[in-house]
């Protein structure tokens, strides 16, 4: 198996170093823009396999994207942050001519790949990607619920005392600080409702502290996360390559799944060897469902900025 990671930033080259710890695939190349920036880290990775015990070959390259052949997943994170005084717009142009011609470049050499989109505005890139590719679309999935779902159980772990890994959690909708939705009525720790263990404020602070959560650590650290959004990508590629059928909520393109069209937005979907095999219907209460379309009205709105492109 041979998996693409495009961009070696800090979010590009920590998924790429998951991906290579794991022994996911037999064959990674790291391909950036920057002359021996993706060869570089990928010499420095491939110096700890003796020391942490993988086989994975891992390939740097220089937008050579002939040494991505026959990739069988392509992690997509590059693209520029939002810079002071960069306009919404800006923001989105800018992404969307790389993500267009990363995604055309791909396709080129690997037609049968499945795409995962990590690179922001991630909802409308994941359905630039989608446009532009023409793939069927349960090929081209976008990442951000899986991380703010992470990010949800990791502040219900520090309310309630408990594992992350003892949590279900899920986070639907858009994946931005005021699209994204914690759906806290349907999180269980060990088949448990969480709401059984914590009061109503907590639960209120849960959902607010898990919709900041990227912004939180941008503040906190100066620039935006990478540790979370680079296991996160790791973990869908695992799911794909492994066929492990996993319940993740990622940004796929709807056709009137929770009574949306024509757009990319964060559902718990099934993620196997096909990419996104199915989407489960969670019965959303009347609030939960008028909270799913005020975030799809917010994403659609941004989607809308690429037709003036």
């Amino acid at each position: 198996m041979k998996v693409t990671v495009v961009g070696a930033g800090a979010v590009g080259a920590t998924c790429a170093d998951n991906i290579a710890r794991a022994s996911i695939c037999q064959d990674l190349v790291l391909l950036d823009i920057k002359e021996g920036l993706a060869e570089g880290k990928a010499q420095d990775m491939m110096q700890t396999a003796a020391l942490l015990g993988f086989d994975t070959r891992i390939t740097g390259s220089t937008n050579d994207y002939s040494k991505t052949a026959n990739s069988d997943v392509v992690v997509i994170t590059s693209g520029l942050p939002r810079k002071p005084g960069m306009t919404r717009e800006e923001l989105i142009g800018v992404n969307a001519g790389i993500v267009r011609g990363v995604a055309e470049n791909i396709l080129k050499y690997s037609p049968n790949a499945i795409i995962i989109v990590i690179s922001n505005p991630m909802d409308t890139m994941t359905y630039l990607a989608l446009q532009a590719t023409g793939l069927p679309k349960n090929r081209i999935i976008g990442m951000g619920g899986a991380l703010d779902s992470a990010r949800f159980r990791y502040q219900l772990s520090q309310h309630l005392g408990a594992s992350p890994g003892d949590l279900n959690a899920m986070v639907v909708g858009g994946h931005g600080d005021t699209t994204m939705i914690p759906l806290i009525r349907f999180a269980t720790w060990n088949s448990m409702p969480v709401t059984s263990f914590l009061s109503a404020e907590q639960q209120k602070q849960i959902i607010g502290d898990t919709m900041v959560g990227g912004a939180t650590l941008t503040k906190l650290i100066g620039t935006s996360a990478w540790y979370a959004p680079g296991a996160a990508g790791a973990a869908l590629v695992k799911s794909i390559l492994n066929d492990e059928k996993k319940l993740f909520s990622c940004c796929v393109s709807l056709d009137g799944e929770y009574g949306q069209k024509d757009i990319c937005l964060g559902v718990p979907v099934i993620i196997g060897k096909s990419g996104w095999e199915k989407i489960l219907n969670f019965d959303l209460n009347a609030e939960e469902q008028e909270l799913f379309k005020k975030s799809a009205d917010a994403v659609r709105n941004m989607n809308d900025v690429l037709k003036t492109l």
